[in-house]
């Protein structure tokens, strides 16, 4: 059953790894998210492994694909923006979320480019991790742990 108005905005910048995208959009249509996807993505929405991460949740995601996020920021001028990314000063948790929040996550291999992190760095959320050589979590992960959160400061409405 998806709700009238959605919890969250969740946005990938050119994702790159469909089993992940799968993975995010199962996350959303369980949080009453929107998925929102910046192109080029690596990967064709017809992919089986995409498919497959999301099972039988595809026909239940509300999902927009956009040909830049300029296009995405054009249509949604008066919404507040999140970007998650190793390179925020504020941590995920010290954000204070509401409905329909934008929540901006970049690609696996590289992240958010400068130009999206510099447009608000005010915004720029991180979450906590271990010194070490490894990049970050693996952004499904990511992407359920922030929503998550946001959920639960918004008091998880129309949640169970």
């Amino acid at each position: 059953m998806i709700l009238e108005k959605e919890n969250l905005n969740i946005v990938m910048f050119q994702p790159e790894i469909p089993q992940n995208t799968g993975n995010i959009a199962r996350t959303c249509v369980l949080t009453n998210s929107k998925l929102h996807l910046i192109k080029p993505l690596g990967f064709s929405l017809d992919e089986k492994h995409l498919k497959r991460a999301g099972l039988d949740y595809w026909p239940l995601l509300d999902l927009t694909i956009y040909d830049s996020y300029e296009e995405l920021r054009n249509k949604y001028k008066n919404s507040t923006f999140y970007f998650a990314t190793t390179k925020g000063k504020g941590y995920y948790d010290e954000a204070k979320f509401k409905q329909g929040d934008f929540i901006v996550f970049g690609r696996e291999s590289s992240g958010l480019p400068d130009e999206i992190r510099d447009s608000d760095p005010e915004r720029c959320i991180r979450i906590p991790m271990i010194k070490t050589s490894l990049r970050s979590l693996n952004v499904s992960n990511t992407v359920a742990l922030v929503a998550y959160e946001a959920i639960r400061q918004m008091g998880f409405p129309n949640m169970k």
